[in-house]
């Protein structure tokens, strides 16, 4: 059900109403008393710890950073919008259709008017490219907020602190890995969902850590609840199709075969069934690392992300169950890009986190099935880069800026200097629009000699 929305005209007047106070809004025309709201909210742009984002203006939300803005169903909402950075900005609320005027320099200020007519919780937001990935984003509760306004699927974001024990000194062993196929409906985003296609319910799938000389055996378990056949291709293998050829399982069976690590290296492992491509792009990559004799130096955080992209038919941002497009992969044409799954794992769901410093690593892989990515983390240069995966040749040294191809890998290795917030993202910077950033907050002591504002 639609919201009904007053026109912004009338958002203007009744901001001068409420400015020229109880007499001059006696005095206005009848019909515009009509559009008088039940609950004014009013909010100005700004600055807070690095980000950009709403805060509360007045009454009890006064000094709130992109405070919840609660209102009971079916009442007239009012929300005025001050600019208090002098950027451009506009407040908008996809859910109702309402979306504000853009207002630009400090002191300038619009409004919309609207009427709530259904119970939940729904996000406001700027429109503007990337200020919602810089935090300006918040939520309207309508009621208790309880109602079941968007679908609900299982979260299947993969954690990026979840790699795995180092090798150390270790000498070769036998190592058993089991990966179940499974297709499960997923949060795509607050208030979407999409059918993923997974290895154990994540995407990307487990990270896998071994060092040259083990012995590997691998089950491919295809969930008896499956649709499609299953199976996986391991970069890291020497043998047909990567282990592809022998683990193609139906719904309900498993198969399975034993490598042997011969090389050092960041790999990916893939669902190789055809359409290899659908299967890819719903979910169905991970990373493989094998170590070198005498395991990879220590270093202070590690972390696992790799970059994939949806297709579906449904565009970005839409609420609801998303279904896959074959003609927007065939052409090559994502709706969607995301780290680890989805368009909020490492911007909501998990966080990545390091103090000053110490040096984080960072295992990073391109699932694709398409898009080659340009890696870089805004406000950081990586001090070694391992390229294209490898381990043996030494590292380039002080790189911005690492491109990836879709099923290749990079690692990637720096000190944090400065605390703040870093933002992981794929340098064709309109991805981000799409959904593709991420989130290192680094803390501890300021470091002016370093950088620091003026």
């Amino acid at each position: 059900m639609k919201a009904t929305i007053l026109h912004k005209a009338a958002a203007a007047l009744l901001l001068g109403a409420v400015a020229m106070g109880p007499a001059a809004a006696d005095s206005a025309p009848k019909e515009q008393v009509t559009y008088r709201p039940d609950v004014t909210f009013t909010l100005r742009t700004g600055i807070a710890d690095g980000k950009l984002v709403f805060i509360g203006a007045k009454g009890d939300i006064e000094g709130q950073i992109n405070p919840d803005l609660h209102v009971p169903e079916g009442a007239v909402v009012q929300i005025n919008l001050i600019n208090g950075d002098g950027a451009i900005h506009d407040i908008a609320l996809p859910d109702f259709n309402v979306d504000s005027d853009d207002i630009s320099g400090k002191g300038s200020s619009t409004a919309v008017v609207f009427r709530v007519d259904k119970a939940g919780e729904f996000k406001y937001l700027c429109t503007l490219p990337g200020h919602v990935q810089a935090g300006m984003i918040g939520k309207l509760i309508v009621g208790d907020g309880v109602a079941d306004v968007a679908p609900k699927g299982m979260e299947v974001a993969q954690d990026p602190t979840a790699v795995g024990e180092p090798v150390g000194k270790r000498g070769p062993r036998t190592l058993n890995v089991t990966l179940e196929t499974t297709e499960v409906v997923g949060q795509l985003s607050d208030g979407s969902t999409y059918r993923y296609w997974t290895f154990n319910n994540k995407v990307p799938g487990p990270f896998i850590r071994a060092r040259v000389g083990d012995t590997i055996n691998v089950t491919l378990a295809n969930a008896t609840d499956s649709k499609h056949i299953h199976s996986v291709d391991f970069h890291a293998v020497t043998g047909p199709g990567g282990g592809a050829e022998v683990t193609q399982a139906p719904p309900g069976k498993a198969e399975s075969f034993t490598f042997k690590a011969l090389k050092p290296g960041l790999y990916v492992y893939h669902c190789a069934t055809p359409m290899v491509a659908q299967h890819i792009s719903n979910g169905m990559y991970g990373l493989i690392l094998i170590e070198p004799e005498g395991g990879l130096p220590p270093v202070d955080r590690e972390f696992y992300v790799m970059q994939g992209e949806l297709y579906t038919t449904q565009p970005h941002g839409t609420p609801g169950e998303h279904e896959f497009s074959l003609e927007r992969l065939l052409d090559e044409r994502p709706t969607h890009f995301a780290f680890n799954g989805t368009m909020n794992a490492l911007t909501k769901t998990h966080a990545m986190e390091a103090k000053v410093g110490e040096t984080v690593r960072i295992f990073f892989g391109v699932g694709g099935p398409n898009a080659t990515s340009s890696f870089h983390v805004i406000g950081e240069i990586f001090d070694r880069v391992y390229r294209d995966g490898d381990l043996i040749t030494p590292p380039s040294e002080g790189v911005q800026t690492v491109t990836v191809g879709p099923g290749s890998a990079a690692m990637v290795e720096f000190k944090v200097d400065v605390p703040g917030r870093y933002i992981l993202v794929d340098h064709a910077l309109s991805r981000m629009e799409k959904g593709l950033a991420g989130f290192l907050h680094v803390t501890g002591p300021e470091n002016p000699d370093i950088f620091h504002a003026n």
